[in-house]
């Protein structure tokens, strides 16, 4: 759909929409007169506007025309001699069907015509590398490997340290089932340690 714009007075487009088509070329001019409709693009109307209707006191509308919908040419062509600028004219009389939306300006309005928004397109965020656990920078790999192998030894170490306590102190007190029980919180409480210690070294991350 091609979409081209003519600034109409209210009442002559209210009489085009009780007779089912509009035949004023300009203002003050008629279809028969000037022989097309002048009308304008987007990027053209509020120029038209303030150079032809700025002393209008009579209320505008914008007529939004959809080119599709016109039974009749459509011209790309200056609006006089000399001009360079081309401005869209229409070879005949403007069907009431063919006005997508008419809207009412006020006196002195410049804003512009609704243009149809650019699509989004949607940008997918640089991917960037996860970093080594525990990795310090200027580190190789190879040495953060065995720092972390040595770390690792260190906390199974400390939780069979706590066992092998646990079990110890089972056996000085004595009896049949002390050094299974201790032996059973040393282990606990060895794991535990060992889980504290190690989340310290790598805390979770959200």
């Amino acid at each position: 759909m091609a979409t081209i714009f003519h600034l109409a007075l209210a009442s002559e487009w209210a009489a085009a929409e009780a007779s089912g088509a509009y035949t004023t070329s300009t203002l003050g001019r008629s279809l028969a007169e000037e022989g097309f409709i002048h009308a304008s693009r987007a990027d053209q109307w509020t120029a038209v506007r303030d150079r032809f209707y700025a002393d209008v006191a009579e209320p505008l509308v914008l007529l939004e025309i959809d080119t599709d919908l016109l039974d009749v040419p459509v011209v790309e062509e200056p609006p006089a001699p000399g001009v360079e600028e081309t401005f869209p004219h229409i070879y005949g009389r403007l069907p009431a069907s063919a006005v997508v939306k008419a809207i009412p300006l006020s006196p002195g309005t410049t804003t512009a015509a609704p243009r149809p928004a650019a699509p989004a397109v949607a940008t997918a965020p640089a991917a960037t590398a996860a970093p080594a656990a525990s990795a310090r920078p200027g580190e190789s790999f190879s040495r953060t490997y065995f720092r972390e192998m040595f770390f690792n030894v260190l906390v199974v170490s400390l939780a069979l340290v706590i066992c092998t306590a646990g079990l110890g102190i089972g056996m000085a007190i004595g009896g049949d089932r002390a050094p299974g029980i201790s032996g059973l919180v040393g282990l606990a409480l060895g794991v535990v340690v060992a889980v504290l210690v190690y989340r310290r070294r790598h805390p979770r991350k959200a």
